[in-house]
C-alpha cells in the first residue's frame, strides 16, 4: 500500500473517531450553555480549565507527541520491537514521576497561577476564589492526559489510530453525565463539571492500557531516567513546547486579556473556540497525526523525496477540507449558535457575541491547520529550533495585535489577533522549510488551494443567501432551525463538490474515490 494511501486511511480512521468525539463535545457544550449560560460561573470554570488544558495542548498532545514519536519510530524501525517496548516502558515510568510532581506543584501554587493568568478576576474576589477551587480540582487531569498522549504516540507509530482518537469521547460523556446528574448536588453547581473533567481523564487512560497490551506493549515499571533516548526526547521537547503550542499560547493570552473585558468575554471566546476546533479536531489533527509517523520513518531512512511528497499531500489534503469549512463557519456563525446553544441560560445576545468571536477565528482556520502539519515536518528532521523562532515572532505579534484590537473590537479583536498571528507563523514556516529541504511542491499546493477556494466561493454565497431568510433571534423552533440550516449546508456541500469537479480539483476526486472504497467495504 502506498504511503499516500496509508495517510489517507489513517486520517479517515482518525477523522471518523474524532467526529464522534466532537459531536459529543458539541452536546457537552450545549448542556453547559443551557445549564450555566455565559457569565460569572462559566467564566470561572473556563478560566480554571484553561490552565490544565493549556498544559495538555503544549506538553502532552503537543511537545510530548512531537518529540516522542520521531525517536520511538527510529527505535521501532532500526532497533526492533524489543528495544521499542523497553523505551516505551522507560518513558511511561519517567513521565509518571514527572507529571505527579507537576500536578502537585500546580495544586499547591494554584492561587498564584490563577491570579497571574487572569488579573481581571482580582477585582471580584469571590470569582477568583471559585476559579482557584475549580483549578485545584481539575489539575490532576494533566497527569492522566499526559500518559494518554504517550500511549497515543506508541499506538500511532504501530498504525493503530482509532483508540487514541475515540478516547476523548469518555471525557465528554463524563462531563455531560456529571453536569446533568450532579449539578444540583454541590453548593456551587458548576463544580460538577470539574468532577467530570477529572473522571474523564481517568477513563481516557484506562481505555489505552488494554490496547497497548494487545499490540505487544504492556506497561511495566522501568524507571531509568538516564536512558539515552529519554535525554534526546527531553531535548526535543523543550523547544517543541513553544513551537507546537504557539497557537494555543495565543489563545491563552486572549483569555487572559478577556478577563479584563466585560463579564462573559471569557465564555464567548471559549464557546467560539470549541466550534472553531470542530473541523480542526475532525480533520486537521487527524492529518497531522497521520503524517508525523510517516515523515519520521522517511527521515530516519534518509528518504527525503518521499518525505517531501508526504508533506505536500498532507498540506493539500488539509487545504481541501479547511477552506470550505472556513467558508461554512463564516456563513453560519450566528445560525449555529442560535441552533445549538440558544435556550435556557444562553440567550440571543450571548449567541451574537459568541458568533462574533467565531467569525474572526474562522478566518484563520487554514493558517492554523497548515502550521499543525508544517511543524511536525521540522521535528521529523530533528530541527526544533526553527519552529521555536517562528513561534516566538508569532507570539509577539499576537500580543501586539491583541492590545491594539481589543479596544475597538473587544473579544472579537482578540480572536482576530490570533488569526493574524497564525498567518505570519504559517508564512515563515513555509519559507524556512523550503530553504531547508528545497522545493516540496509549493506551486502544486498553491494551485490546489486556489482551486479549493474558487470552488468554496459559490458555496459561501449560496449558504449566506439561504440563512438570511430565517430569523435566528427567535428562541426555540429547534426543528425548523435544524431543518433549514441542514438543508442549506447540504446544498452548500453539493455546490462545493460540483464546483470542485468543474475546476478539476484533484483532492475532490481522491475524496470521492476514498468514500467509494469505504462503501464497498
Amino acid at each position: 500500500m502506498s504511503e499516500k494511501r496509508n495517510i489517507a486511511r489513517a486520517a479517515g480512521v482518525l477523522g471518523t473517531a474524532t467526529i464522534i468525539s466532537r459531536i459529543l463535545g458539541m452536546v457537552r457544550d450545549m448542556v453547559v450553555s443551557r445549564l450555566f449560560g455565559a457569565g460569572y460561573a462559566t467564566d470561572a470554570f473556563f478560566a480554571a480549565f484553561q490552565i490544565p488544558n493549556m498544559l495538555r495542548r503544549f506538553f502532552a498532545e503537543g511537545a510530548l507527541t512531537s518529540a516522542f514519536v520521531p525517536i520511538f519510530s527510529e527505535y521501532y524501525t532500526k532497533e526492533g520491537e524489543v528495544k521499542a517496548r523497553e523505551l516505551a516502558n522507560v518513558c511511561f515510568s519517567v513521565l509518571t514521576a514527572v507529571m505527579a510532581l507537576v500536578t502537585l506543584l500546580g495544586i499547591v501554587f494554584s492561587p498564584l497561577i490563577v491570579s497571574l493568568m487572569f488579573p481581571g478576576f482580582r477585582a471580584e474576589p469571590s470569582k477568583l476564589d471559585l476559579t482557584v477551587f475549580l483549578n485545584r480540582l481539575m489539575f490532576p487531569y494533566i497527569f492522566f492526559i499526559s500518559l494518554v498522549a504517550l500511549c497515543m504516540g506508541i499506538l500511532n507509530t504501530v498504525r493503530h489510530f482509532f483508540t487514541p482518537a475515540i478516547s476523548t469521547v469518555f471525557l465528554n460523556i463524563a462531563m455531560i453525565f456529571c453536569a446533568v446528574f450532579l449539578h444540583d448536588k454541590f453548593r456551587v453547581p458548576i463544580t460538577a463539571l470539574a468532577v467530570g473533567v477529572l473522571l474523564g481523564g481517568v477513563l481516557q487512560l484506562l481505555l489505552q492500557l488494554p490496547v497497548l497490551y494487545r499490540k505487544g506493549f504492556p506497561v511495566r515499571p522501568a524507571f531509568r531516567p538516564n536512558h539515552p533516548a529519554v535525554k534526546r526526547i527531553a531535548l526535543l521537547m523543550g523547544p517543541s513546547i513553544f513551537g507546537v503550542g504557539v497557537y494555543y499560547l495565543n489563545i491563552t493570552v486572549g483569555n487572559i486579556l478577556a478577563s479584563l473585558l466585560p463579564q462573559g468575554s471569557v465564555s464567548y471566546l471559549y464557546y467560539a473556540q470549541r466550534l472553531f476546533e470542530f473541523p480542526q479536531g475532525i480533520f486537521t489533527v487527524s492529518v497531522a497525526q497521520a503524517v508525523l509517523p510517516s515523515m519520521s520513518r522517511q527521515a530516519a531512512a534518509g528518504e527525503l523525496d518521499q518525505l517531501k511528497e508526504t508533506l505536500s499531500f498532507g498540506l493539500r489534503l488539509t487545504l481541501f477540507i479547511t477552506i470550505p469549512a472556513m467558508a461554512g463557519l463564516l456563513a453560519c456563525s450566528t445560525p449555529i449558535f442560535s441552533l445549538l446553544f440558544m435556550g435556557g441560560s444562553f440567550d440571543f445576545p450571548m449567541a451574537v457575541q459568541s458568533a462574533k468571536a467565531l467569525f474572526y477565528y474562522s478566518l484563520g482556520l487554514s493558517f492554523v491547520a497548515m502550521v499543525r502539519v508544517l511543524v511536525p515536518a521540522f521535528y521529523a528532521l530533528k530541527d526544533t529550533g526553527t519552529p521555536v523562532k517562528t513561534a516566538f515572532v508569532a507570539f509577539l505579534l499576537n500580543a501586539l495585535f491583541s492590545l491594539v484590537l481589543m479596544k475597538p473590537l473587544l473579544h472579537g479583536g482578540l480572536a482576530l489577533a490570533s488569526t493574524l498571528s497564525a498567518l505570519v507563523n504559517m508564512a515563515l514556516l513555509l519559507y524556512l522549510l523550503r530553504k531547508k529541504i528545497g522545493r516540496f511542491g509549493g506551486r502544486k499546493i498553491a494551485l490546489s488551494g486556489g482551486r479549493t477556494a474558487l470552488a468554496s466561493l459559490p458555496m459561501f454565497l449560496a449558504v449566506s443567501w439561504g440563512v438570511s431568510f430565517m430569523d435566528w433571534s427567535v428562541p426555540g423552533q429547534k426543528f425548523e432551525k435544524a431543518a433549514g440550516l441542514g438543508a442549506f449546508v447540504a446544498a452548500g456541500v453539493v455546490i462545493f463538490f460540483v464546483c470542485a469537479h468543474l475546476v478539476r480539483c484533484e483532492e475532490a476526486r481522491d475524496a470521492i474515490s476514498l468514500m467509494r472504497r469505504k462503501m464497498r467495504w
